[in-house]
C-alpha cells in the first residue's frame, strides 16, 4: 500500500514537472514568436518610411531658381524611373509571406540583418548602364534589368535582390555625375552671387583687414587730459584752458586728415568743436581691435537691479520734512507722490527723524511727533488734500540733527544704509552737495545703479553776506564740486543761479501744488462772469531772514520811496530776523504791514493781484511759480533764478531800481492775462516729472537702452562708450570718494569744517526713537568692549 501511495505521487510530481516544462516552453516560443511579428512589422515601416524620404527627394528636385530645362527634366525622368524599383521594394516587404517564412525557418533566437555589402555587390554585378549624350546636352538612360528575386537566408541575410540593385546604382550616379555642377552653375555666376561676393569683401575689408594704427603719445596725453577735467577743476585750472590743450594735442593727427582730404580732392571736415568726440571714436577703435574688454576697476562696483516684480525702484533722499515749510521738504514729497503715480517703479522717500528737543527748534507752531509713524501719517495727509489722489509709495526715515548755526538738517550716520541692498537700484540725492558734506558711508554711485542729484539752494550766495564769506565760499565751492563729483552720475541744476558743478545740466524739474492751478482757474472764471477777482494791491510772502529777499526789498522802498508815495505792501512770514526787518523798515518809515506767515493757498491771499519778489539768493523761488498759477501778477529781478519764468506774460522782471518802479506801476495799473492750458501744464507736476524724467536720464536706465552704454553721434557715426572702455575720469571719482571717506572718518577735521559734534554715527536717541541697533553693533569694532547701556 505504501508502494502504490509513493509511485502514485511521483507520477503525480513527474507529470507536474513536465507540465510545468512544457508551460514555460509554450510562453517562452509565444513570446518568440511575437518578438519576430513586431520584427516583421519594423520592416514594414522601415520600408514605408524609406518610399516617402524618395518620394519627397523627388518633389523637392524642383530648383526655386533658373536653370536650364532640359537639365531639370532629365534629373526628374531620372528619379521617376527609380520611383518604380522603390515601390517594388516596399511591396516586397508589405506581403504576408515574410512574416510565414521567417516563422516558419527561423528559430526562436534567430536573428535579422541585411548585409548592405552584399546588396551593392550584385548592383555593381548585374545593372549595366550607358550614357550618351548630344549636342544638346541631353543624357539618356538605358538600364538593362535582368531577373528580379529576393533571397532569405537561413541566417537572416539577404541575398540579391534588384530593387535594392538598382536603387543604389542610381544613387551612385546622382553622386558621381557632374550635373549638379551644372544645375547650379547658373545660379553661382548669377549676378546676385557676385553682389553678395562684393559685399562680403567689403564687409571683411572694413572690419577685419583694415590695421587701425596705434596710439600715438599726443593722443594718450591730450585723453589724459581730458579724462582728469575734475581733478584739474578742484586745483583751480579752467575748463576752456583744458580744452585748448586737448585741441593742440589733437591738432597733429587733425592736419593729418585735412591733408589726406585735400589730397584726395575732397574738401577738408575736420571741424574744432568736435575733438572730444573724435578722441573718444580713435580710443575706442583702438580698444575694439586689440579685444579689450574693462571690467571695472578698484574703485567701481557694478551693481545689477533685481526686478523679480517687475520693476526698479526708486530712493528719493531728503534733508528736511515736514511740517517745516521748506522747499526740500514739500518739493520731494511731489516728486514722489507723481513718480509713484505712473506705477512703473516703486518708489521710497527718505527724510530726517529729529529728536524731540530738535523738533520743537524746526516744526512751527510747537508741533512734535513721538514716533514716526505718527508723523508718517501728517506728511499723508497734508500732501493727499493737495493731490486729490492717494499715492502709493514708501516713507522711510534716517536719524538726523539740528544744526543753529546754518538754520539746517545734517544727517548723523550713513545715510545709503537706510536703503537695502535689494531696492538699491535708483537713488535721487534732494541738494547733493548737503547731504554729502560730512558723509561718512558707502559710496552712493556704488551701491545704486544710477544718481540723480538737484541741487536746491544757492549757498554760496548765503555764504558771502556772512563774515570772512568770500574766503567761506571758496572752500564750499570746491567742497561742492568734490563731494557732487565723487558721489552722483547726474546733477540737475534748478536754474543757473547755483554754481556750475560737475555731470551738471540746468532744468527746473519742479512744479506747484495742483491747489494753485486750481485757484487760477477760479479766478478765470470769475473773470470771465465779469467779478472782479482781485480786490487787494501787492503783497512779499517769504521766511523772514535778510537772505530772503527782505534786504533787497527794503533797499529798494527806501531808495524810492517818493516814487511810490502811497504803495502800500503786506508781507508775511516769520523768522529769525523778523525783529531786526521789522524795526529797519520802521526806522525807514517805510510803507509796509507785517503780518504772520501763513500758507500761500490761504484764503487771505486769493484776493491780491501783484505778487512782489525782489529776492536773488533763490534758485528757483516756488512762491513765484504760485503766484502765476493763481493767475497774478509777479513783479522779480531780471536773475537766472526767473529765467523759466520769463515765459509767462504775467512775469513782469527788472533790471534796475528805476524799472522796479515802473513794473509796479505797471502791474497795479492793468489786469493779469488768464493763462493757457500750455501754461497751465508747464507749471504743474506732470509736466515737471515728464522733464526730470528726460533730463536725468530716468527714461533710459528705465528702459535698460543701450545696455548702460553712452552714445554719441560724431559726423553721422554714433559712437559707443560702456564699461569696455576704461574711464580716467571714474578712477579720479573714486579716488576723490575714497578720500572724503578718509577725511570724513576723523572727528576733529568733521569738527573744524562745521559738523555738528557726534554726527559721525547716530545716538542712543535715535536708536530708541527708530528701533535701531546701536552703531558699535551695526559696525562693530574689535577689541572694544561695549557697556550694558549700549546694548
Amino acid at each position: 500500500m505504501d508502494n502504490a501511495t509513493q509511485t502514485t505521487a511521483a507520477n503525480s510530481s513527474a507529470f507536474s514537472f513536465i507540465s510545468k516544462g512544457w508551460r514555460e516552453v509554450r510562453d517562452s516560443a509565444d513570446a518568440d514568436l511575437q518578438l519576430m511579428k513586431d520584427r516583421a512589422n519594423s520592416f514594414k515601416n522601415l520600408a514605408a518610411s524609406f518610399d516617402r524620404e524618395i518620394e519627397n527627394l523627388i518633389h523637392s528636385a524642383a530648383p526655386s531658381f533658373s536653370v536650364p530645362a532640359i537639365r531639370q527634366s532629365s534629373e526628374i525622368d531620372f528619379m521617376k524611373k527609380l520611383q518604380p524599383k522603390i515601390s517594388e521594394f516596399r511591396r516586397v516587404y508589405s506581403a504576408p509571406e515574410i512574416s510565414r517564412k521567417v516563422m516558419e525557418k527561423w528559430g526562436p533566437r534567430a536573428k535579422i540583418g541585411i548585409d548592405l555589402s552584399r546588396i551593392r555587390s550584385a548592383i555593381v554585378a548585374e545593372v549595366q548602364e550607358t550614357e550618351e549624350e548630344d549636342m544638346d546636352g541631353i543624357v539618356e538612360y538605358n538600364k538593362v534589368r535582368k531577373g528580379r528575386r529576393a533571397m532569405f537566408r537561413e541566417e537572416g541575410q539577404f541575398g540579391d535582390w534588384e530593387p535594392i540593385r538598382a536603387l543604389k546604382t542610381r544613387l551612385r550616379e546622382f553622386e558621381k555625375k557632374n550635373s549638379s555642377v551644372e544645375i547650379f552653375g547658373g545660379f553661382k555666376n548669377s549676378e546676385f552671387v557676385e553682389k553678395v561676393k562684393s559685399s562680403l569683401v567689403s564687409f571683411s575689408s572694413a572690419f577685419f583687414l583694415v590695421e587701425i594704427p596705434p596710439l600715438d603719445v599726443p593722443e594718450l596725453l591730450a585723453y589724459l587730459v581730458r579724462q582728469s577735467g575734475p581733478l584739474l577743476d578742484q586745483l583751480g585750472v579752467r575748463k576752456d584752458l583744458c580744452d585748448k590743450i586737448v585741441e593742440g594735442l589733437c591738432s597733429k593727427r587733425k592736419n593729418q586728415l585735412v591733408l589726406r582730404s585735400l589730397a584726395g580732392g575732397e574738401p577738408p571736415t575736420v571741424d574744432n568743436d568736435k575733438t572730444n568726440d573724435e578722441l573718444d571714436l580713435r580710443i575706442a577703435s583702438v580698444l575694439q581691435s586689440t579685444g579689450h574688454c574693462y571690467e571695472g576697476g578698484f574703485w567701481t562696483d557694478f551693481m545689477k537691479h533685481d526686478d523679480s516684480d517687475g520693476k526698479r525702484n526708486v530712493a528719493i533722499v531728503t534733508t528736511a520734512s515736514l511740517p517745516w515749510m521748506t522747499g526740500t521738504a514739500v518739493n520731494p514729497l511731489f516728486r514722489a507722490a507723481y513718480l509713484a503715480k505712473s506705477a512703473k517703479q516703486n518708489v521710497t522717500l527718505l527724510v530726517p527723524w529729529l529728536c524731540r528737543s530738535d523738533q520743537e527748534l524746526v516744526y512751527p507752531s510747537n508741533l512734535t511727533f513721538s514716533s514716526p509713524e505718527e508723523q508718517e501719517n501728517y506728511i499723508r495727509n497734508w500732501l493727499e488734500e493737495r493731490i486729490g489722489f492717494k499715492a502709493d509709495f514708501k516713507i522711510s526715515f534716517y536719524p538726523g540733527k539740528f544744526s543753529k548755526e546754518r538754520r539746517s538738517i545734517i544727517p548723523a550716520g550713513d545715510t545709503s544704509q537706510f536703503i537695502s541692498s535689494k531696492e538699491a537700484d535708483i537713488a535721487i540725492l534732494e541738494e547733493p552737495e548737503h547731504l554729502n558734506w560730512y558723509h561718512h558711508g558707502k559710496r552712493w554711485t556704488d551701491k545704486f545703479n544710477h544718481v540723480v542729484g538737484i541741487v536746491h539752494t544757492n549757498y554760496l550766495e548765503y555764504i558771502k553776506r556772512e563774515k570772512n564769506g568770500a574766503l567761506q565760499a571758496f572752500f564750499v565751492k570746491h567742497i561742492n564740486n568734490w563731494v557732487t563729483r565723487a558721489y552722483c552720475h547726474k546733477v540737475l541744476r534748478l536754474s543757473a543761479a547755483t554754481q556750475d558743478l560737475p555731470k551738471s545740466v540746468i532744468c527746473n524739474v519742479h512744479g506747484v501744488n495742483p491747489k494753485f492751478l486750481k485757484i487760477g482757474e477760479k479766478v478765470a472764471e470769475e473773470r470771465e462772469l465779469g467779478q472782479q477777482a482781485f480786490s487787494k494791491g501787492a503783497y512779499f510772502l517769504g521766511k523772514m531772514v535778510w537772505a530772503k529777499g527782505y534786504k533787497e526789498l527794503i533797499d529798494l522802498l527806501a531808495k524810492h520811496k517818493d516814487d511810490l508815495d502811497g504803495f502800500k505792501l503786506d508781507v508775511y512770514g516769520n523768522g529769525e530776523d523778523a525783529h531786526e526787518v521789522q524795526s529797519t523798515a520802521k526806522r525807514l518809515d517805510l510803507n509796509l504791514n507785517f503780518l504772520k506767515g501763513r500758507d500761500h493757498a490761504d484764503d487771505s491771499l486769493h484776493g491780491y493781484k501783484v505778487f512782489i519778489n525782489p529776492s536773488v539768493s533763490d534758485v528757483l523761488c516756488t512762491a513765484t511759480a504760485e503766484a502765476l498759477a493763481m493767475g497774478k501778477f509777479v513783479v522779480c529781478a531780471d536773475h537766472p533764478s526767473n529765467e523759466f519764468f520769463r515765459s509767462f506774460p504775467n512775469c513782469l522782471t527788472y533790471k534796475t531800481s528805476e524799472d522796479f518802479v515802473a513794473k509796479v506801476k505797471e502791474a497795479l495799473a492793468n489786469e493779469p492775462q488768464p493763462l493757457s492750458p500750455e501754461q497751465r501744464y508747464n507749471l504743474s507736476w506732470e509736466a515737471a516729472t515728464q522733464r526730470f524724467v528726460e533730463y536725468s536720464e530716468l527714461d533710459r536706465v528705465l528702459n535698460n537702452e543701450h545696455n548702460g552704454a553712452k552714445l554719441r553721434r560724431s559726423n553721422g557715426k554714433l559712437i559707443a562708450k560702456s564699461v569696455s572702455m576704461p574711464s580716467l575720469s571714474e578712477m579720479v571719482d573714486g579716488g576723490l570718494a575714497f578720500t572724503h571717506y578718509c577725511l570724513t572718518g576723523n572727528e576733529f577735521l568733521r569738527l573744524c569744517t562745521g559738523a555738528i559734534p557726534g554726527t559721525r554715527d547716530y545716538d542712543k536717541q535715535h536708536c530708541k526713537d527708530l528701533h535701531l541697533l546701536p552703531p558699535q553693533v551695526e559696525n562693530p569694532i574689535y577689541g572694544c568692549l561695549l557697556s550694558p547701556e549700549d546694548i
